[in-house]
């Protein structure tokens, strides 16, 4: 699920002083209600304050892991006294693997004036949903339990912090201004981590939507080293964005539906699919493709399949099942 560029918060304050809705929400409406106190069988939601398991060690507890189970008692209750911001990631995404130490970072620095919630999309679909995160990373707000969208996709630490700049003023100007109620954090460090100046140009380059410099600046990484795992990552999520840029949805769907034996029209939609984190839809609708497939045809859904399993990555529980499904169809 790669981030779509150019998705910033529009939330400005009234002339009353309080929160206005977005004047530009790419994310579209979102209700939080649906989402109140409904705990996931069997987990009990945390008690207010306490939030979450916690991502152990970080931050001094500034950032935490959030499930549905919990979401209510974590971002909506704690937002009526301290900003929550949220990171929807995934672990084959390779640019939330760039945002998230920032965000991380940059919370420990900021000593408990916000929260960092993170949240696994494909462990917590319902909350993907009900944000309509349309690609990873995607970081949103919630301030007095209403979400405000931040912005998508891996955004050099200066800009991360002007949206963070601007939600404090926001959240001070309604009455929000509490501390998250931490353990001793460990003291930030000012150092950051040596990181390959190509991809600063990657990540520019994808924010303003050229997504050929974008896929040119990762292939620069890859030239030098072809094991770097980060930018083989990156440069899979350019590609899939530019196979998207502009595929209308619904026409692609019902070229599909009108043509199921047609490769392309087949793997536009895989590509939708994977896009919007129906990862499982993607693998089965080539799978079967392949299965009732033959010469050419076959051999493209199939490479067209491999090539979405090394975007997901072969670690994760969905690509080993959809190979085993591939052989069975293969042999």
């Amino acid at each position: 699920m790669a981030g779509t560029p150019g998705a910033a918060a529009t939330d400005r304050l009234g002339d009353d002083g309080v929160m206005s809705q977005p004047t530009f929400n790419p994310y579209g409406a979102v209700d939080l209600s649906a989402l109140a106190a409904r705990p996931a069988a069997g987990r009990p939601a945390a008690a207010p304050g306490a939030p979450g398991t916690g991502a152990p060690g970080a931050s001094g507890g500034v950032v935490v892991d959030v499930t549905e189970a919990d979401f209510q008692a974590v971002v909506v209750e704690q937002s009526m006294t301290v900003p929550v911001v949220i990171d929807f990631w995934a672990d084959w995404c390779g640019p939330c693997k760039q945002l998230s130490p920032v965000l991380e970072r940059l919370a420990g620095a900021d000593e408990g004036r916000w929260l960092l919630a993170k949240i696994d999309v494909d462990a917590n679909p319902r909350l993907g949903q009900a944000f309509q995160v349309q690609g990873i990373p995607a970081v949103f707000a919630v301030v007095k339990g209403q979400p405000i969208p931040l912005f998508q996709g891996a955004l050099p630490e200066a800009q991360v912090r002007q949206y963070l700049d601007e939600l404090l003023k926001v959240a001070e100007a309604n009455g929000v201004t509490g501390r998250v109620a931490a353990a001793a954090a460990p003291p930030v460090v000012d150092e950051e981590p040596v990181i390959d100046p190509r991809y600063d140009e990657a990540y520019d380059a994808i924010e303003r939507g050229d997504l050929d410099a974008a896929a040119a600046a990762y292939r620069a990484v890859l030239a030098d080293d072809p094991s770097d795992a980060d930018a083989q990552a990156g440069l899979g999520q350019v590609e899939l964005m530019r196979r998207t840029q502009g595929v209308d949805p619904a026409t692609a769907r019902a070229r599909a539906a009108e043509a199921p034996d047609d490769v392309a029209a087949q793997t536009a939609v895989a590509d939708l699919d994977l896009l919007g984190g129906h990862v499982e839809d993607a693998f089965a609708r080539l799978v079967d493709l392949v299965a009732r497939s033959a010469g050419d045809d076959r051999d493209a859904a199939r490479t067209h399949l491999v090539g979405l399993f090394e975007l997901v990555g072969s670690d994760d529980e969905r690509v080993a099942r959809a190979r085993t499904a591939l052989a069975n169809a293969l042999f």
